[in-house]
């Protein structure tokens, strides 16, 4: 799994138990170590390793920013100092994490020696106050199942917002001109959560092209892997092509420092290079480069915040809503011509012809079927916001390009939801439950989390109940 690092800042209060405080944040510093999870301590600030002093604090930050931490986790190893924590996750501006340890029963003399519990409510309040967004661990056990999984979300939640707050996006030509719903906001996306586009014209494309397949070395490579692990139904000279477009959309995403793609994938691309990118596109999915089509921005975002809640563990497919499922009343087709990786598919997949396009260049395989996460991030008018619920794959009438039926809860709400915005019919599917993770991340990313199957309750209750493990 990959690795997150946080910061560590476990704090106490004077008047409860240091002794006990000490010993439960040794005991939590044990525990992250067993789950390997990669942390930044304060044991070198003070003699107690916690954090309760404001004199202690700036150097904490400047360890932290130092260190790079992505989070903050803050156990409450007595009931806490609420405001010196509250200002130090002001000024980092990343997530943070709020637990404490299941308070002991109390001793024969009626002592409590921590409170933790009773500190949480105060740190939540306080952070409130400061419109810091957090981050809620139930007070549990370090033994509990709960602990385990909340880390390992938060851990997941760091992953996505760092990754939100990070991308750029290779934007190859402009959106094809009858796409209206995939236009953007290029400024805004910017301005508001510092999201990057680095446009180049379909000619830088094709130049890139002309040198890989001169070069041809990496070229080469792609062509075997084609053969060995997909059925190809295309002449050699087109395969020769869908390579060199696979391996010239890398470099450029190298060069621009982007680490996700929106092509203009018709129908001009097709006259220029004679294939369809659907299969180039699929290849750098499963490389863990998401390539989205049409000049879908937004597409783009939401896939690497998918892939990202997933720790990177799985690939995410790009798809249209397409039709109702003939016999499932909340059925319904997930299809696009081909740019789906190949560890989603359920059978080896061929590199074809689409269906409604003469050129060369499309996959085509039925997806696995199982449980999945669905999301889009959109806008409209300068609010944005990220659908997102859970589906299944479900049995279905074949038909071409990459493929799944799948069935949710209730189809008819998804579809209004859909239709009334800000969504179009694009989304970003992956066989993981992200959902928890999403949502918690999108209060960091200052979007807002719209769960079409409206059980936020349930949501916010899976976050430590079940984890991204």
């Amino acid at each position: 799994m990959k690795k997150i690092k946080i910061g560590f800042l476990p704090t106490r209060r004077s008047i409860f138990s240091a002794p006990d405080a000490v010993k439960y944040a040794n005991l939590t510093r044990e525990r992250l170590r067993e789950l390997g999870v990669e942390f930044v301590d304060i044991v070198d600030v003070n003699e107690e390793g916690l954090f309760y002093d404001e004199g202690d604090r700036e150097r904490i930050q400047e360890k932290f920013r130092a260190e790079g931490v992505k989070g903050i986790f803050i156990p409450h190893c007595n009931f806490g100092t609420e405001y010196v924590c509250a200002r130090l996750a002001k000024e980092m501006g990343l997530p943070v994490l709020l637990w404490g340890p299941r308070d002991e029963r109390p001793d024969e003399n009626g002592v409590r020696l921590r409170d933790s519990q009773c500190g949480l409510f105060a740190t939540g309040k306080v952070l409130r106050r400061f419109r810091v967004p957090f981050t809620y661990m139930t007070n549990c056990r370090l033994e509990d199942p709960e602990f385990e999984r909340g880390i390992r979300n938060f851990l997941a939640v760091c992953n996505v917002v760092d990754v939100f707050r990070h991308t750029r996006i290779l934007q190859i030509a402009p959106r094809p001109f009858d796409f209206w719903s995939t236009m953007c906001n290029e400024g805004e996306l910017l301005e508001r959560f510092n999201i990057q586009l680095s446009p180049i014209p379909m000619p830088e494309l094709t130049a890139e092209m002309e040198r890989v397949k001169e070069e041809g070395c990496e070229a080469a490579k792609v062509v075997e892997y084609c053969n060995s692990n997909m059925c190809v139904k295309i002449k050699p000279e087109e395969l020769a092509n869908v390579a060199a477009l696979k391996v010239a959309m890398k470099n450029l995403a190298g060069k621009y420092g982007c680490n996700a793609i929106a092509i203009q994938c018709w129908n001009a691309l097709q006259g220029e290079i004679g294939i369809m990118p659907c299969a180039a596109n699929s290849l750098l999915n499963e490389e863990g480069i998401p390539v989205v089509c049409e000049t879908d921005i937004h597409g783009a975002i939401t896939a690497v915040l998918v892939e990202a809640a997933g720790m990177d563990e799985n690939r995410s497919f790009f798809a249209d809503w397409t039709v109702r499922h003939p016999d499932n009343e909340n059925g319904e087709l997930l299809q696009h011509c081909g740019p789906w990786p190949i560890s989603v598919a359920q059978e080896k997949p061929v590199i074809g012809y689409p269906l409604a396009f003469e050129h060369p260049g499309a996959v085509e395989a039925q997806a696995k079927l199982g449980e999945m996460t669905l999301a889009r991030f959109d806008g409209d008018n300068g609010e944005y916001s990220m659908l997102l619920g859970n589906a299944k794959g479900v049995e279905g009438p074949y038909t071409k390009g990459t493929y799944v039926w799948v069935e949710v809860k209730n189809l008819r709400r998804l579809e209004a939801r859909l239709v009334e915005g800000p969504y179009i019919h694009h989304c970003v599917g992956i066989h993981a439950d992200v959902v928890p993770v999403l949502y918690e991340a999108c209060k960091y990313m200052g979007v807002k989390a719209d769960l079409y199957d409206d059980n936020p309750e349930e949501v916010k209750e899976a976050f430590c109940q079940a984890g991204v493990l």
